[in-house]
Formats: C-alpha cells, structure tokens, sequence
C-alpha cells in the first residue's frame, strides 16, 4: 500500500433490511429472509416477479422534497448512506481538497430512463425532463454526494457490473496510498428493480424462477439455487490514512490490507471454467496484504444463487487456500438482501468492517440442501460468534470483472 495504510473510520447503509447500518447488521446477523413479491411494479407478465426491495423508502424524509425530485432512486440511496458514513466517521470536511468521492453503480438511473422512455414514446420529445440525463447518468451519485458535502478531491463513478462498488472501494484506497488524497466516501449504489431490468436478467435465466416461496428463493451454495433474487440499495465507507485517523482520534473500524484486480478475458456472463480470474484476484490481495491463505479466517464470498457462479467460486477458493479452505468461514449475505448488483461490493464491505469490528459473522441461509460441489463451511442458517483476524470480500461481474479485498483488524 505504498507505506501509507488506509483505514476505514465510517460506514453508511441503504438495503432491503433497512435503512441505516444498525437495522441492515442486525437483519443479517438474524438471517432476516425480506425477499417478497415485487410491488415497485406489476410483475405479472414477468418470469421472475420477487426481489428484495428498500422497505418504506421515503427520500422527503432524508432530504429536501426538490432535492429528491432531481435524484433517481439510485442517487436517494447513496446520498443518504454517505450522510450515515460521514457522520459516523466524524471526520471534518473542511478541508475538501483533501477528501474524494467514488461511488460505483453497476446500471445507474434506470428508473428515470424508463419513465422517460415511455413519455418520450407517449408525448413526444418536448415533455423529456431537462433533468433527465444528470438524473440517469452513474455518476451523478459521487457528484451529489461531493456537492452535499464540498468534497474537491478525486471524483468519479466506477462501473463493472457485480464489481463496482468493490472496485470503488480498491481505488480509493489506491489514490490515499498513493497521496492523492488523505480521504475517501466510497462503495456502491443501485436501483434497478425496474420493469425492463427485471425482464432482462430472467430472461437470460440468471434470476430464480421460485416465485411462490419468495423468502427462500436466495440461497447460495444449496443444490437447489436456481438464480439470484435482485435486491437494491448502497452501501458507502469511509476511508482515511492511518496516521490522520489516529490524531484526530477516530474510531478505526479496520483496516483495508489489499486487493486484487482482474479480468476473466473468457465470455460476457460465465465464469471462465477453470476459476482463473477469481484465483489470480484472491492470490493478488494475499500477496499485496503480506498474508498466507491461512491468515484470512472468513469470506464474505460473491455468492450469487446462481448455479455456475457459486460452483465456479468454491472451485477458485480450494485451489487458493488449499486445505484451510475447510477450516475457513464462507457465507453470503446476498441470501439476506439479495444481490445489489453494482452497491454488491459496497454492502458487502461494510459487513466485513462489521465482522472485525464486532467478533461477528454473518450466515447463509436457506441453506437446506447440501451440493457435493459446494462443501465448505458457509455459517449455515445462524449467525456465529467469531473475531476473525483477516477476512476477505469477492466480487465478480458480467463481463469477467474481478475484485478480492482483504480487510484485517487495525494494530495501530
């Protein structure tokens, strides 16, 4: 990490089990199923017609009634985790110069494409909104967020797919190891429980067909997954050099130790068959962290419910951790919230700082069936005790984007 350590001091959560980190950790350490019937719109003619959805999302409540009127619903999440974040963190924002923004979306504001599109075809070109393209576009969530809170550092948006928050999260450790900031609000945002987005990924046939047993229909590694259940929400940490943090008396939560970054060069949704990418990623995180397999005591795995993926990754993670693979804790709290898609690796990094932070880990539940393909230990079913040293995080998107963190508790 370029000698300069990169810690994280806050963290902020938009999901299906809540709003804010205390009611999101505490769904998931009770194995909260909230998947249910799609209410956002009819689902009727649908393939799939479940997915986890925000519960009671009011943005008026969280902001100014005009402010929310210019934000897609993917923008609302992450403003309103970043506030969480940055509260929590206490960290002063005077200087800005100093502190950036990198909120990856895997889709962006697909809400406000659609209801334009329709008025486009229904009303003619005059009535699209002027608003429509900042409202669409995947960076405005990294632009508001700076705007709210006058943060000048580096800002942008990271898009790759299943991997963006994931990937949001590496670069802003990247560029305080580097010097090029002294802070970061990081993670991913996502909202695409949307009519077309729906349509698109069932009829790939990589969403669960189990629509009449909704709270069951996520369940990782069990020989009965038959594709994931969408979910939305954010998921957004702050991250801050080590020694800052510590003079002005942050609470550290962890530490981010490394990462590891690449590209399956193989196919546009399939895994590569032999695990290459998501191997090379977890053996570059191990060898950046100064770890050995048997340094890292769980994993918040990728996890998906989908057939191909879950195989596909305990394969990647025998073959890096060899034996240890069977004494290590892997679960996927996707079983929970559902897949986030883009805000995925942002959420799921929040669990891993809550881990270290607590002594806690999460379960995988409706894990009822064992697959002979997948035999790890996935904390089936309940939440266990544990203070796990180091612990990593996957994250694989379409078009074979590869990201392991490897976070592990801060020694000072």
């Amino acid at each position: 990490m370029n000698g300069r350590r990169v810690v994280i001091t806050g963290l902020g959560a938009v999901s299906p089990l809540g709003t804010g980190v205390s009611e999101t950790w505490e769904g998931v350490l009770a194995g909260r199923a909230v998947a249910g019937p799609i209410t956002l719109f009819d689902p009727s003619d649908h393939r799939c017609r479940v997915a986890c959805e925000v519960p009671d999302w009011d943005p008026n409540v969280h902001m100014d009634v005009k402010d929310a009127r210019k934000m897609d619903r993917f923008t609302q999440f992450a403003v309103v985790a970043a506030e969480e974040a940055i509260r929590t963190s206490e960290i002063p924002t005077e200087n800005g110069e100093r502190i950036g923004v990198i909120i990856g979306s895997g889709i962006g504001g697909m809400w406000v494409y659609e209801d334009q599109h329709n008025l486009l075809l229904q009303r003619g070109a005059k009535r699209v909104s002027p608003f429509f393209i900042p409202m669409m576009i995947a960076d405005m969530a990294s632009g508001l967020v700076s705007i709210r809170h006058g943060l000048k550092g580096p800002n942008y948006c990271t898009v790759s797919a299943c991997a963006s928050g994931a990937h949001a999260l590496a670069d802003g450790a990247m560029l305080i190891a580097h010097g090029l900031a002294d802070a970061m609000v990081v993670g991913g945002t996502e909202s695409t429980i949307t009519p077309m987005t729906v349509a698109g990924f069932a009829n790939m046939k990589a969403m669960t067909s189990r629509n009449d047993d909704p709270k069951r229909a996520s369940r990782p590694f069990d020989a009965d997954r038959d594709g994931f259940v969408i979910g939305e929400g954010a998921g957004i940490l702050v991250l801050e050099e080590a020694e800052q943090a510590k003079a002005r008396g942050a609470t550290i939560l962890a530490e981010v130790a490394g990462f590891g970054l690449t590209g399956d060069a193989y196919h546009m949704t399939a895994p590569c068959a032999d695990g290459d990418g998501a191997i090379r990623a977890m053996n570059i995180a191990l060898d950046m962290a100064g770890m050995n397999p048997d340094d890292i005591d769980y994993i918040n795995a990728h996890g998906t419910s989908t057939p191909l993926n879950d195989k596909g990754e305990v394969m990647a993670v025998k073959k890096v951790f060899g034996d240890h693979a069977y004494k290590l804790k892997m679960s996927s709290t996707k079983s929970m919230t559902g897949h986030l898609l883009g805000a995925a690796g942002g959420i799921e990094s929040v669990f891993c700082a809550l881990s270290l932070h607590r002594g806690e880990i999460a379960p995988t539940i409706n894990q009822e069936t064992p697959d002979p393909d997948c035999d790890l230990d996935f904390v089936p079913n309940e939440a266990i005790r544990m203070s796990p040293r180091a612990v990593l995080s996957n994250s694989f998107g379409f078009g074979g984007h590869n990201v392991s963190l490897i976070f592990r508790r801060f020694d000072g």
